[in-house]
């Protein structure tokens, strides 16, 4: 299956050999995007060195990438900036009205499971109820008390991925003005593996603390609310299973929706996904070592996510099969909706019906091709499957 466009390949063959020795670039890219960051926003970095700081980490790994290609290069340069600016700005709107600090986040519904288990879907139903909302897309990537001028960066950031890797259309429907990942806010964790996997960035992204991370998250969402009607807030992102303590240090009254569906599809799912939208930033796959890579997050992420909530009062989190938002979803979806305090109508039956009939049927996947077999999932993963089995 071709997974990147022949002009893209083109591109990274002709001009890949131009970023040899980007292993010495990292500060200079670093000083750059700092310096665009500030012009940007007219705000200054300084007080902002440890966020830098790690995304320093981010650039070296892809710095150490064999097989990097110039696209890779210039899409982590391009991200690092783009993250940058969105981190001043939140901060310049937060010191320029301190009542920003005051809106009130209350009860937001967060999504999240291990990737591939269907917790786009169901964030983009639960936010078709007219007391619930969900960040945008290019809300997100730039988010700002008036975020309609950012709107076109956004849409040209997904116009290139699309004409860059046809078929990522097929696996994850991406679009700037739909309701998208908390991860671009966030600005670490599992997220960026899923693109690439930068020497080194695992382990150093698995060791960090979050919890700074789900304070600016908290404070984005205030400033896209200041001035708007309050309604409750619909989160997403798999990568919150990975960091549930550190979420609900930022959120306590949040109520959790866990995602569950058989890992071994998950899994095949999510090594595919990673292998299509990888193949845009490096030039030399190896899908076995993106299987082992997820399996291995897999495993973290659901042991810490279970020990996590074993600290949690039971209502805090419901288990939602992935049967529950395909095969079974038009009699479980209204009673979950009920569960959480939602009117069912129209409008969300009418939003449940093009979510199933819009439902991708290309996606093709075979784990062998990552190296990855049932034993070896039930032996990283025995204990989650047993313990959640009526949910998978």
């Amino acid at each position: 299956m071709e997974r990147v466009s022949p002009w893209l390949k083109a591109v990274n063959t002709v001009l890949t050999p131009a970023i040899a020795g980007r292993r010495k670039k990292v500060d200079r890219v670093l000083d750059r995007a700092v310096r665009e960051a500030e012009h940007r926003t007219g705000s200054t970095a300084h007080g902002e060195e440890a966020f830098v700081e790690d995304m320093r980490v981010l650039v070296a790994g892809y710095a150490d990438i064999h097989g990097l290609t110039v696209t890779g290069w210039v899409a982590v340069q391009q991200e690092v900036t783009d993250r940058l600016e969105n981190r001043l700005r939140i901060r310049k709107l937060h010191v320029l009205k301190p009542e920003l600090a005051d809106e009130p986040i209350s009860r937001p519904i967060v999504v999240t499971g291990v990737p591939r288990t269907g917790t786009t879907m169901l964030q983009r139903l639960l936010a078709a109820h007219a007391g619930h909302r969900s960040p945008l897309m290019h809300e997100l990537m730039h988010a700002d008390l008036d975020t309609a001028d950012h709107l076109r960066r956004a849409e040209r950031a997904a116009d290139f991925l699309t004409k860059a890797v046809p078929t990522f259309g097929a696996v994850y429907d991406m679009h700037p003005e739909k309701p998208d990942a908390d991860v671009w806010v966030l600005p670490h964790g599992i997220g960026h593996l899923v693109r690439a996997q930068p020497p080194g960035y695992v382990q150093w992204m698995l060791e960090r603390d979050y919890a700074p991370d789900y304070r600016y998250l908290k404070q984005t969402l205030q400033v896209l609310q200041h001035g708007r009607p309050r309604r409750r807030w619909v989160l997403r992102a798999p990568a919150h299973l990975w960091n549930l303590r550190a979420l609900v240090k930022a959120f306590p009254d949040a109520q959790i929706l866990w995602t569950h569906r058989d890992p071994a599809e998950a899994l095949g799912s999510l090594c595919s996904m990673t292998e299509t939208a990888t193949g845009m930033n490096t030039a030399e796959l190896d899908p076995h070592e993106i299987g082992r890579t997820w399996l291995g997050l897999f495993a973290t992420g659901l042991d810490r996510a279970r020990a996590a909530r074993a600290r949690m009062p039971a209502y805090a989190v419901v288990d939602v099969p992935y049967r529950d938002l395909t095969d079974d979803a038009r009699e479980r979806l209204p009673q979950l909706f009920e569960h959480l305090g939602a009117t069912w109508g129209g409008a969300e039956q009418a939003a449940l019906d093009a979510a199933l009939a819009s439902r991708p049927t290309e996606h093709k996947y075979d784990l062998a091709r990552y190296g990855v077999t049932e034993g070896e999932i039930d032996q990283a993963l025995g204990d989650y499957k047993r313990a959640f089995a009526p949910f998978l």
